[in-house]
């Protein structure tokens, strides 16, 4: 059947291309392609659609459908793509990510265990940071570092602490940043240079870890004692080396099929990202989500839009309301079953704004100026504030369309769901868990809690709007591999986690284009093949729909195409 579809593409092309041999000047300049010979997946739907061939002129889909009607839609002079038996589907767009970050796995000491990495032990993990200490590296921004150290995968299941940084070097100042994003790690010359000493008080919501029977840092910073000082210490130093850490980042988006991408926690670094869009630099749509401390700052500007300027545009503002529930700093109801080293045995995380006041101030600014708001939550207390601070707010000034989205949502009860159903709250969930920590979460929350995490099949059977996300950089920006996450569950040591939450192939792609799409405030532009939309694309070497489920995770991005252009090709 496939090879009388294509001998009937092929005769229509040569019939159309007989009764017009002689191109006029308007031929010439007709920019149409013509994709076929392959599965091209609309995503429309809610089953999966396929249609024999897609046209694309001026940066839109101007045509999906039969073969023989694309030629017509094309025109004379047109380009034709065959695609060889891959698949073409709508360009990537994450549920939550940090792109300006990205370049952090790009460019810095790749700390990350197997199988993105190879920082499975202590041992290895000092090498990797002797390694990279090069005069060239350590010029970027002054410090030696690197990111995705995992404690939870260490042999040592511990912490660095700065005496084993100091292996590295006590003359230069290193810090290392936690798979999670919400740890860091320095050595006594960064402690040095951060001004942290006994006297040190832990600010709220973060915690300076402490020596044994002591007030003298070991190096390791929670929360808001990190967070600050990541930005200080991983920021290029000169212009040159900020647009070199950008590229780097952008091109590992567009190798993983972005055509949109999340910037999910944005700070100072607005003021660059504004900058290479004004010098028209970004290859791939940036959308920020203002962290709620710069708002006063950022927010009234031009970018703050839903309409991109030079493919930069604020969407909204980030809450941060807890921390990491693999790094034990997600705030529950129940105390963890194995507290951090030197908590009390009822530990149970904490908060990152105590008070509710402060948080309905914040959010009073999202509500009243009709901004979107991007929670990030973890543990089940977390939620609870999040649900009684925006209900008041809800009622106060209304929720019709708001589309605010809870980020991660990894312990998150089903009575919660409900109330996030009630609050039309958009579910972006983190289902990499299941294999990068699911035997984790077992171990520090028991199985029957463990099962549950990232519960995406409850939500999208309760009626939630969901997505999928990476959270980049704190795993790969590899969506396929999220994907795979979604259909399996499973976990490092072949465990399945949770087996009734897995999504199908087709709800699991859904969630990362069409689904995402709608959480961005762009299905009318985005997320599907349709006639008018945008013309982002990706090719992957295989169907995610058609594959073994194990299979889907070895898929890989062989063209990203953005707005008609090809932007990566493998």
């Amino acid at each position: 059947m496939k090879r009388i579809i294509l001998l009937s593409f092929l005769l229509v092309f040569f019939v159309s291309c007989k009764n017009d041999n002689s191109e006029t000047s308007q031929d010439k300049n007709n920019n149409a392609t013509v994709y076929y010979g392959g599965d091209i997946l609309t995503m429309k739907g809610d089953a999966p659609e396929y249609v024999e061939a897609l046209v694309v002129k001026d940066g839109k889909i101007s045509f999906v459908g039969e073969s023989s009607k694309a030629m017509n839609v094309a025109g004379p002079g047109h380009k034709m793509i065959d695609l060889k038996g891959k698949t073409l589907v709508p360009g990537f767009i994450d549920g939550h990510a940090h792109f300006s970050n990205f370049s952090s796995q790009a460019i810095g000491a790749l700390l990350l265990p197997s199988p993105d990495g190879k920082a499975n032990n202590m041992d290895s993990l000092i090498e990797i940071l002797k390694e990279w200490n090069t005069p060239e590296n350590r010029a970027y921004t002054g410090w030696i570092w690197g990111t995705g150290f995992d404690d939870s995968v260490l042999e040592e299941k511990r912490f660095p602490t700065k005496h084993d940084l100091d292996k590295v070097s006590t003359e230069h100042p290193i810090m290392i940043i936690h798979i999670s994003g919400h740890f860091a790690v320095v050595n006594s010359k960064g402690l040095e240079k951060l001004g942290l000493d006994a006297n040190s008080k832990d600010p709220e919501g973060g915690i300076i870890r402490r020596e044994p029977n002591s007030n003298e840092p070991n190096g390791v910073l929670e929360e808001l004692a990190a967070i600050p000082y990541m930005m200080d210490a991983l920021m290029p130093k000169t212009e040159e080396a900020n647009l070199k850490f950008f590229l780097a980042g952008q091109d590992m988006a567009k190798s993983y099929g972005y055509t949109t991408v999340q910037d999910g926690r944005t700070m100072q670094n607005h003021e660059f990202l504004a900058k290479l869009a004004d010098s028209s630099l970004i290859e791939i749509d940036v959308v920020s989500y203002i962290d709620y401390m710069f708002l006063d700052k950022y927010m009234d500007s031009k970018w703050n839009s839903k309409n991109y300027n030079n493919r930069y545009r604020i969407g909204g503002m980030k809450v941060t309301l807890d921390g990491s529930p693999q790094g034990r700093t997600a705030w529950r109801t129940q105390p963890y079953l194995l507290p951090p080293d030197g908590a009390a045995a009822d530990y149970s995380g904490y908060p990152a704004i105590p008070n509710d006041d402060d948080l309905l101030a914040i959010y009073k600014k999202g509500f009243k100026n009709n901004w979107q708001i991007l929670t990030h939550a973890n543990g089940d207390a977390a939620m609870d504030q999040m649900i009684r601070t925006q209900k008041i707010m809800a009622e106060k000034y209304g929720n019709n369309d708001r589309r605010n989205v809870l980020i991660h949502g990894q312990y998150i009860r089903e009575d919660q769901l409900d109330s996030f159903k009630e609050l039309n709250v958009v579910a972006s969930l983190f289902p990499l868990h299941t294999f990068y920590w699911g035997d984790w979460h077992k171990q520090i929350i028991g199985d029957s809690l463990g099962n549950k995490i990232s519960p995406v099949k409850t939500a999208l059977n309760k009626g939630l709007n969901i997505t999928i996300h990476t959270d980049a950089p704190v795993a790969l920006p590899n969506l396929m591999r999220v994907v795979w996450t979604a259909v399996t569950r499973t976990s490092r040591s072949g465990e399945i986690i949770g087996a009734e939450e897995r999504l199908t192939p087709y709800e699991a792609l859904k969630a990362i284009t069409d689904w995402s799409a709608y959480q961005h405030f762009e299905e009318d532009k985005k997320g599907t093949l349709e006639e008018g939309k945008l013309a982002d694309l990706v090719i992957l070497d295989a169907n995610p729909l058609k594959v073994e489920p194990d299979a889907i995770k070895e898929i890989t991005v062989v063209e990203t195409i953005k707005e008609g252009k090809s932007i990566y090709k493998k």
